[in-house]
């Protein structure tokens, strides 16, 4: 079918920006594409930021050039209290976090972009089933926090979303059918991240089909400029919001939102604050929080040498031990300066198996690396921020992240951490749950976040029920009499 003399103009256009930049070669099956095809497939290319691509396939951006040389030495952490003069410390920082949520001046983010794949679910991560005895999913254990936290402290917070292009049309249809879990409309936000056109190993953009490029999300730091070009920015002023609460969707154990953190935070007057956990061992694969220069950082666990790995304290802990959790407090001021520019954060390489179409249109399953994804990193907006906070907490309490389908990081690791997790707050409590002969609780048992949210909640709401006995299965919600 002819071209319209419109998309002939088109054509042109985008055939010389494109042949500027070396990259005419996706372009070539064009003729063969029905016109909407074809207008969506321009659609595409105009988007595309060709000088962007251009300095990272030459690597002369940021990223890039970042001084990876300079002395470096562990973050200085705010520790587990173990004193009291740091017991009250965290009481103090609980009181001015919880000043903070009355004040509705924190908003939420849950990083929701990634699909289920490893753990073998074809659907966003967010609407895996977790619940160790009512499957509840990852989605609806953070929007019952949510409830939870404006029983306790007063308004909703402004919860927003950041999903993917693969997964943003499933999760609002997701959060549709669950009637958004009885959550104020207006204080829910869906926010799409960016996309990047990823390259081969001679730099060259791959075409994903004849008429679509092989893209992918832009990272977790593609959030700061989702709340930029998404409205995040615009609702959390809208609403009186200063301070972000972040964290990522496969992490069920994050108490949302934390007045802890968020008290640490704005009593040291910082502008992005970080969670951590002691390291399992010296080779655990997570980035540690360190300090290069006077600036806070995240060094890639790979990027430590032995020694280093290795260090140890007087009192036998690790020194490099704070293992980042990807749970955050930013400032909105903060996230406006990193995003003022048009790109943001630096992009970091990724070499993958990237299946592509070849020049004669055939689709190709790669079997080794064959191209290179470009993707932000939040942690990296932390040498920025003019003050920081790092705080350690207990890796049993705060972090049991679904990733893997087996082995460590699972499901079953996971829903026994929540179990394990709900049965010291009930013991704590006064409620008699019994241990088998390793120690664990002998089965499963769930509480809602709107029974409780923490061990302190628990003990109030079991003094309200009257006493509670133990069963397998057992599920306390927020009706429990």
């Amino acid at each position: 079918m002819a071209a319209t003399p419109a998309t002939d103009s088109r054509e042109r256009d985008l055939r010389d920006r494109y042949r500027s930049a070396g990259q005419e070669h996706v372009l070539r099956f064009v003729a063969e594409l029905e016109p909407a095809r074809r207008e969506a497939f321009f659609d595409e290319l105009e988007a595309v930021d060709l000088d962007l691509v251009t300095r990272l396939v030459r690597g002369d951006d940021a990223a890039a050039l970042a001084a990876t040389g300079g002395e470096i030495r562990p973050a200085p952490l705010v520790r587990l209290p173990s004193t009291d003069a740091e017991r009250e410390a965290a009481a103090r920082a609980r009181d001015e976090g919880e000043r903070m949520l009355r004040d509705g001046s924190v908003a939420v983010l849950t990083v929701a972009g990634g699909q289920g794949t490893r753990l073998g679910f074809d659907s966003p991560k967010g609407m895996y089933p977790i619940g160790p005895v009512s499957d509840r999913t990852l989605f609806r254990l953070f929007a019952e926090s949510l409830h939870a936290a404006a029983a306790t402290w007063g308004p909703y917070p402004l919860w927003m979303i950041l999903t993917s292009p693969a997964t943003h049309d499933a999760t609002l249809a997701y959060f549709a059918d669950e009637g958004h879990f009885g959550l104020p409309k207006d204080r829910l936000l869906f926010l799409m991240q960016g996309s990047m056109p990823a390259v081969d190993d001679d730099g060259k953009l791959l075409l994903a089909a004849k008429d679509r490029l092989a893209t992918s999300p832009n990272g977790h730091g593609g959030s700061l400029l989702a709340l930029r070009d998404r409205g995040g920015l615009a609702a959390m002023r809208d609403v009186g919001a200063t301070t972000l609460y972040y964290f990522q969707v496969d992490n069920p154990l994050v108490p949302i939102p934390d007045p802890v953190l968020l008290g640490h935070h704005r009593l040291g007057h910082a502008e992005m604050s970080t969670k951590v956990v002691p390291k399992r061992s010296p080779d655990e694969k997570v980035g540690v929080l360190c300090e290069r220069e006077g600036r806070t950082c995240v060094i890639e666990y790979s990027d430590l040498d032995e020694a280093r790995m290795n260090e140890r304290d007087a009192d036998g802990d690790l020194v490099f031990r704070g293992g980042n959790i990807a749970v955050h407090a930013l400032e909105r001021s903060f996230i406006e300066r990193i995003v003022e520019t048009g790109e943001g954060l630096p992009y970091h390489r990724a070499h993958k198996k990237i299946p592509f179409v070849d020049e004669r249109g055939n689709r190709v399953e790669p079997t080794n690396p064959n191209g290179t994804k470009f993707e932000m990193f939040v942690f990296d907006a932390l040498p920025e921020a003019r003050k920081t906070v790092t705080q350690e907490v207990a890796r049993e309490d705060e972090f049991a992240p679904v990733k893997n389908a087996h082995g460590e990081d699972s499901p079953d690791t996971s829903r026994r951490a929540l179990t394990e997790a709900y049965a010291r707050w009930l013991r704590a409590a006064g409620v008699d749950v019994p241990r088998d002969a390793d120690g664990l609780v002998p089965g499963a048992i769930e509480v809602s976040p709107r029974f409780a949210h923490d061990a302190a909640s628990c003990a109030a709401r079991v003094r309200e029920s009257g006493p509670l006995e133990y069963r397998d299965g057992w599920v306390l919600t927020h009706d429990e009499s």
